[in-house]
């Protein structure tokens, strides 16, 4: 789930620096109460928000995450870690991404990028110092999986389509405020502005309990596809060690945490592993599934 939350991070940035700028800028005011015109003029930024999210996904993530990319490997576990994921890059289809490894004790790995070609796949440290180098293989496997799903790109368009409305509803929002609540008459005053923008960072954060929901069924596939590439027993086997090391305190910001708490418990999660296990597991008692 780390590559959503910096997905839905950075997006969230773009869209309240658009919107502000915008605002600024008075572009507001040619939409009038013609809400088709406020819808295409929604579309146009909300989708250009998650485009730019798309485009510096990698940038974004190396620079949170402190990413250091292989370029030339200086160990013997930096070498295996090149040459597995360019063996499971090559089973799936697509160009040999970037490889990093980030500074965690945390288990967790992410792969982002525009291009399936031209992905970004990292590991943390945590994760390489205590699975076992099939345990490694499998959640590389899960990340390659989703780059060859294109879940990024499809994950774009669904936040581009979560954009358009949020900036649409947050207008209407923002009219009725000035308009109803504070009688305003002589233009868009300052409660415009200031609800609009208030009203973004809730709808916000509420739409991306969708997008969230959303990612969930593409985890489905992407494990799907790590069983695939690196065998079901090797799946199982590190989809077991995440579970059993739900334990370990995050080393997130604490505000980060709440919120990947908060949206746990509404999306259900993490029952994604124990779903993810129970499909691996009926697929290597059922092979012909």
């Amino acid at each position: 789930m780390m590559r959503i939350f910096l997905f839905l991070a950075t997006n969230i940035a773009v869209l309240l620096v658009a919107s502000v700028t915008l605002s600024l800028l008075g572009v507001d005011r040619y939409t009038g109460q013609n809400h088709g015109d406020l819808l295409i003029f929604c579309a146009v930024f909300g989708f250009s928000g998650s485009l730019i999210s798309l485009l510096i996904s990698k940038w974004m993530a190396k620079r949170s995450t402190g990413t250091q990319v292989i370029d030339q490997p200086r160990t013997r576990q930096e070498q295996w870690l090149l040459q597995t994921v360019e063996q499971l890059a090559t089973q799936a289809g697509i160009g040999m991404p970037e490889v990093g490894i980030f500074p965690s004790h945390e288990s967790n790995a992410f792969a982002t990028g525009w291009n399936r070609n031209k992905a970004l796949v990292a590991v943390s440290q945590g994760l390489l110092d205590r699975f076992s180098p099939e345990e490694v293989k499998a959640v590389l496997a899960h990340e390659i999986g989703h780059v060859a799903n294109g879940d990024m790109v499809t994950m774009a368009l669904l936040q581009g389509v979560v954009n358009t409305f949020v900036m649409f509803f947050a207008r209407i929002i923002g009219d009725f405020v000035d308009r109803v609540l504070l009688k305003n008459e002589d233009g868009r005053g300052i409660g415009y502005f200031v609800a609009t923008i208030a009203a973004e960072l809730v709808l916000g954060l509420l739409a991306s309990i969708i997008v969230m929901w959303f990612s969930r069924r593409r985890e489905f596939r992407a494990d799907e596809a790590g069983a695939d590439l690196a065998g079901s027993p090797a799946m199982i086997g590190a989809l077991n060690r995440l579970r059993a090391e739900q334990g370990i305190e995050s080393e997130m910001p604490k505000a980060q945490w709440r919120l990947k708490r908060r949206f746990s418990r509404l999306t259900d999660e993490p029952p994604t592993f124990r779903s993810a296990h129970c499909r691996v597991t009926t697929k290597t008692l059922n092979p012909s599934s």
